[in-house]
């Protein structure tokens, strides 16, 4: 399997874990509360738990990254 797929894959299981059964639109708080955490407490993770270094990659990595990929998901939408 190709790495990008692997990772697609990777995280569609992630957000059916977060999801839980419930519904991502009438439960929308608690689930976005539920990815806090797993947000947290990866990158905690994935920094040696050092929290300045967390915050940092969440910061400057993260959220760029999300943000261009929701990007892509809108410009592959409307087309």
């Amino acid at each position: 399997m190709h790495a990008a797929r692997k990772d697609s894959y990777r995280a569609l299981e992630a957000a059916k874990l977060i999801l839980d059964g419930r519904d991502p639109v009438a439960d929308r708080a608690q689930v976005l509360i539920t990815l806090d955490h797993t947000i947290a407490t990866l990158l905690l993770v994935t920094m040696e738990n050092d929290p300045k270094k967390a915050v940092q990659m969440f910061n400057e990595g993260t959220v760029p990254h999300v943000e261009e990929r929701i990007a892509l998901f809108a410009s592959k939408r409307s087309s």
